[in-house]
């Protein structure tokens, strides 16, 4: 599967999932509407790697940073953001999130090394200001009161905690691990503190049989959340975590389009002018230096097309730059009388 087809899947699917949460909100608590979702997904990644016979063995020193992913991705990102939303308007949410991308710049420099890119910082400040214009109707808020910067706080520490959740994400997939069951451990951790959160709160773990929350509970479960993630964290594998989250500024995007489509929703000069910049911000982002004709060359030898064979090389060429900074970061934290192994 090609990186722009799992950027695709993962933007569609998680973009209509803001839907979907609609339908969850009401007479279940929000805690464990959240242990639901994700105790559903990590069944079915656990059951699927059973009948794939994917290896699910984790080594002792695996453990704790698998569940330092899922506590920081599956938990506190969400349990977060969902008290945030309490207090200011989805809009706002949206804006306070695209965060993520200046935390992983920050967050990959400091933990691996890895340099600020020029083209990257661009595309996060585009992508930043695309989604601004997009929710100015919404942004006047903010100064409203105590109530609305404790959510904007709320969001951001939703945001922050994401990032932390993505850097252990880069750790685990060096690792070499399995994309599903790195997701199917991460999640029974996370939900796992999701379940002590619901029953600090002292919430009666109530559920609605109602087909709307059914329904949408079994999307957000299993193609909003064990597909998703796994694609997600393919994409942080392949392209690095910078990079992926530039899909969190195409998420609202697709929701207003269902929202156009099913809730009226009324666009504006400004929120196209938005839009046309976060596409932008997108799009410098996943393009890439054009691949060497060599790499090319050996790709239609394969028997592949020219055009596929482009494609294949320069996601391969986006590989190695991801794996070459791998390597320079773990060389720096060799000590000096560390010898690379041969």
């Amino acid at each position: 599967m090609t990186n722009i087809l799992l950027y695709a899947l993962v933007v569609l699917i998680w973009g209509s999932t803001w839907i979907a949460i609609t339908f969850q909100l009401g007479e279940v608590p929000t805690a464990w509407s959240l242990v639901y979702r994700f105790a559903l997904a990590c069944a079915a990644l656990f059951a699927w790697a059973y009948i794939r016979r994917i290896p699910l063995r984790l080594s002792a020193h695996q453990h704790p940073m698998v569940a330092l992913q899922g506590i920081f991705m599956f938990c506190i990102n969400y349990a977060l953001i969902y008290q945030g939303t309490q207090y200011v308007t989805s809009g706002l949410v949206a804006v306070l999130f695209t965060a993520l991308m200046f935390f992983n710049l920050v967050n990959e420099r400091l933990f691996f090394g890895t340099p600020f890119s020029l083209r990257v910082v661009t595309a996060a400040l585009l992508g930043f200001t695309g989604i601004v214009l997009v929710f100015w109707p919404e942004l006047d808020g903010l100064g409203a009161g105590g109530e609305p910067l404790i959510g904007a706080l709320l969001v951001l520490a939703g945001a922050l905690s994401a990032s932390l959740g993505n850097m252990a994400a880069i750790r685990n997939t060096r690792e070499q691990m399995s994309v599903i069951t790195l997701s199917a451990w991460g999640m029974l951790y996370g939900t796992a503190l999701l379940t002590f959160y619901a029953l600090v709160q002292g919430q009666a773990p109530g559920f609605d049989t109602r087909p709307p929350y059914v329904l949408s509970l079994l999307y957000l479960s299993i193609p909003g959340t064990a597909l998703a993630f796994g694609f997600y964290l393919a994409l942080i594998r392949r392209i690095g975590a910078s990079r992926a989250a530039y899909s969190n500024i195409l998420f609202p995007l697709v929701a207003l389009g269902l929202s156009t489509a099913f809730e009226g929703y009324r666009w504006s000069l400004w929120a196209v002018i938005g839009i046309a910049l976060a596409l932008a911000g997108n799009a410098l982002a996943l393009t890439r230096r054009r691949a060497q004709p060599a790499a090319i060359a050996a790709a239609e030898g394969a028997g592949l097309k020219p055009a596929v064979a482009q494609a294949q090389a320069q996601d391969r060429a986006a590989e190695m730059e991801t794996e070459a900074a791998a390597q320079t970061a773990a060389q720096k934290s060799r000590s000096p009388n560390e010898k690379t192994p041969p």
